[in-house]
């Protein structure tokens, strides 16, 4: 794959890919520790930024987490986000997820529902709708898929090739690490959301450990199934 996959995230060429930002998510929980989680979310952002040197960030959807409400702080906490990019020097794309009723009354930027990156190769969107325009490849996120392993959780990416009209999907884990992942060990393709997940069995987890700076990409959810 011509990818980089960081911290929940991907870079491909000079754009860096996130998704399921669910700001306002924080003020829905109950836990205590979730306290300071949208700082982190900056931060983390900024270092992707800075490590990588893109020159545009691209939201897949789900940048805002409650449907019908705007919780106090959310419009200052997208501001202070979208600092965060442009102080680097980059430009902020949003495409809209379905949790992004809203979305208008926070930004005026660009929200296109189907964002085409400038390698000619691969189109982001959320990934709640089949998309309209033709690609090599499709990044989304929606699904939040995470992967138990020696009974603990990890989020991680999915990887199809060829699985969506002879196109490439990547699915990426919710950049928000209070969103809790859907474990995908034992769910078929009916126990996903996206329209374009239409056989899992043919996708490959894949776990970024940051922490030792290593990718773990495993078989085919199929053959792997009877291993986990």
């Amino acid at each position: 794959m011509d990818l980089t996959l960081r911290d929940r995230g991907v870079v491909l060429g000079e754009a860096l890919v996130v998704a399921d930002l669910h700001l306002g998510r924080e003020r829905s929980s109950t836990v205590e520790l979730s306290v300071g989680s949208e700082r982190s979310l900056r931060e983390r952002l900024s270092g992707l930024i800075e490590d990588h040197s893109v020159s545009e960030v691209v939201v897949a959807g789900d940048l805002l987490h409650a449907f019908d409400s705007l919780p106090p702080d959310v419009v200052a906490s997208y501001k202070q986000l979208r600092d965060v990019v442009t102080d680097h020097g980059c430009r902020l794309v949003v495409t809209p997820g379905n949790h992004d009723v809203l979305l208008d009354a926070v930004r005026d930027g660009p929200s296109p529902e189907e964002y085409a990156l400038s390698d000619g190769q691969t189109v982001v969107c959320h990934g709640h709708e089949p998309p309209e325009t033709d690609a090599d490849r499709y990044v989304i996120g929606h699904d939040h898929p995470a992967i138990e392993i020696e009974g603990q959780k990890r989020p991680c990416y999915l990887h199809g090739t060829d699985v969506y009209r002879d196109a490439d999907v990547l699915v990426l884990p919710a950049f928000n690490e209070l969103v809790a992942g859907v474990t995908i060990n034992h769910i078929g393709a009916d126990g996903f959301h996206s329209p374009l997940i239409e056989n899992v069995d043919t996708f490959r987890p894949i776990v970024r450990d940051d922490t030792a700076g290593e990718t773990l990409s495993f078989p085919p959810l199929g053959s792997l199934r009877g291993l986990l």
